[in-house]
Parts: structure tokens; C-alpha cells; sequence
């Protein structure tokens, strides 16, 4: 961290920021603004806060990603609102990390969806990727994050945000299903856990009755039959009990902070059930109209 907050010539009087993305607006290409001219390397900078990000910080998995988008054609307007943005949060919060509270033996995944969330019609003609939903899942065992991600659907979902969720769904599994396949060879060699034989199966939280509906029932449907097969690769250990699919609130989405950026409350909120922080502000220049109330 420190080495970013050089690279940028941030110090301890740097003003520092709430929130790692700004909640009022979506980063895009900004075609027309003016061309990248900070002395610092956009590059750099975002290979060292993606190293940030994949180690300790999976709140700012979203902002650091959606950032990562220009590397190759940055603009002034990427470093302004992005990139510093993302820098003056990590500093504020730098005596911060990621808290493990180990809680039970099972393997639980959080999958969201923000369903073409990027959408703007001025560039979509020479920017078709603004169609693209963001997925976003996190993986934990013993209620501690293992595994996180934030990025845009490889193909755009074409009906509903149900589709999109359910791509989501299928692309956070295909990291879960040899994590099982790990822990059960794990088991096999007689290895002893610090807790309790682990219960090897996945309960997948969706907060998509639809998704949950499609991933449960296993037929194909006419507004769902254009889905690739691909994604109903572990409809069988859903079959098998091995993975249950239930549904959550999305007030309890763990996995809602990386899909968009949130206001400061919800922010906060899925801060906490994700990292174990609890709600200090003593750090932060925040409007009072954004403060918590009652914490």
C-alpha cells in the first residue's frame, strides 16, 4: 500500500475518501476527455492495488477491476475519479485488513449479479461491452473469505437479470467444485483438522428467485433455452445433494459490495459482514447526510 500511496505522492495530510468507487456514477471510456498525463504509470498503479485487492482487500474488488478496464487507453478522468478515488479509501482505512473469525466447517458461496449495470447508449455502438452484466461471488470456509471475484460476463445475458444471476451462479461453482473434490481427498488421507471433520458441500446463496428456480429444476425452458449448456455443468451435484442452492436477502449478499458501487450505509454494511470490520468514521470525510444512524 504504501508503495501505491508513493507512486501517487499521497502522505499522511492526503485527503482521504469513504468509499473506494463513487456511488453517483459509472466508470466508462470517456472518449472525449482529455488523454492520460499524470506522472505516475496507470499500469503499475493497478497491478500494485490488484495486488492489494487479491490478498486482503476484496471491498475494492469492484472498483479496482472496473478500473482495470482502460488500461490501455486511460484518460485523466480514469485517474481522477478512479484510481485515486480507490488510493485515498485504502489510505484512510490502511490500519485495516482482512479479519478471520473462523465460525463453522462448511464451504459457503455468495453469488450476485448486477445485470447490465455498465449500460450506456452514447458509446454502446462502439462499446458493446457496456451491455456485459458483472459477477461477482465470494467463497468462504469456516465463515472466512477464501476465494473473491468482480468481473464482467464473458457473453451479454439477453433476457432478464435472472439470466444473469444464473451465469454468475455457474461461473462461482466451477470454483467451488474442487474445493469439495479437495476437501474430500483431504479427508481421505486421514489429514486432522484444528476443527471438526469438515461437512464438504456448498450452500450457494442467491438472492434471484428465478435463478434459484432454474438452477434447482432441472429441465430447460423456452425463455432459457438459448443458455449455453455450459453453464448447467453442476446441475448434477445439485441432483446428488451435494450442493444446495438457497435462497438470501440481498440485505445479507455478501457478495453485493463487488458488483457496483454502493452508497456509503450499504457499503459499510456489506463491509462488515464481509470483512469483520466494525463501523469506525473516524477516518472519513463523510457528509452527514450519508452517516449512519444508530450505530
Amino acid at each position: 500500500m504504501q508503495q501505491i500511496c508513493n507512486d501517487l505522492g499521497f502522505n499522511e495530510r492526503t485527503k482521504t475518501k469513504s468509499l473506494p468507487a463513487l456511488s453517483s456514477s459509472i466508470l466508462h471510456r470517456d472518449l472525449d476527455g482529455a488523454p492520460f498525463s499524470e506522472r505516475w504509470d496507470y499500469r503499475s498503479v493497478i497491478g500494485k492495488l490488484n495486488f492489494l485487492e487479491k490478498s486482503t482487500r476484496p471491498g475494492i474488488s469492484y472498483a479496482v477491476h472496473q478500473s482495470a478496464r482502460f488500461m490501455s487507453e486511460p484518460r485523466d478522468s480514469h485517474a481522477a475519479q478512479a484510481i485515486k478515488q480507490i488510493v485515498r479509501y485504502v489510505l484512510a482505512t490502511s490500519d485495516k485488513g482482512l479479519i478471520l473469525q473462523p465460525e463453522n466447517i462448511s464451504i459457503e458461496c455468495y453469488a450476485d449479479a448486477d445485470f447490465s449495470g455498465n449500460w450506456e447508449p452514447e458509446t454502446a455502438m462502439i462499446d458493446p461491452s457496456t451491455a456485459r452484466s458483472r459477477s461477482a461471488f465470494t467463497i468462504t470456509f469456516a465463515g472466512c473469505p477464501l476465494v473473491w471475484t468482480s468481473k464482467l460476463q464473458n457473453e451479454i445475458a439477453l433476457s432478464s437479470s435472472a439470466e444473469a444471476e444464473f451465469i454468475c451462479l455457474s461461473q462461482a461453482l466451477r470454483e467451488v467444485i474442487p474445493l469439495i473434490k479437495l476437501f474430500k481427498e483431504i479427508e481421505s488421507h486421514g489429514i486432522q483438522y484444528k476443527f471438526q471433520s469438515p461437512i464438504v458441500y456448498c450452500k450457494l446463496f442467491e438472492d434471484s428467485s428465478a435463478a434459484l428456480e432454474i438452477a434447482r429444476v432441472l429441465k430447460m425452458r423456452p425463455r432459457t433455452k438459448h443458455i449455453n449448456i455450459k453453464y448447467h455443468h453442476f446441475r448434477e451435484y445439485v441432483k446428488k445433494g451435494i450442493i444446495k442452492v438457497l435462497p438470501i436477502s440481498t440485505d445479507d449478499q455478501l457478495a453485493d459490495i463487488d458488483t457496483k458501487p454502493l452508497p456509503f450505509s450499504t457499503f459499510v454494511k456489506s463491509r462488515e459482514l464481509l470483512m469483520k470490520w466494525s463501523l469506525d468514521t473516524s477516518n472519513y470525510m463523510i457528509p452527514s447526510s450519508q452517516r449512519m444512524k444508530g450505530v
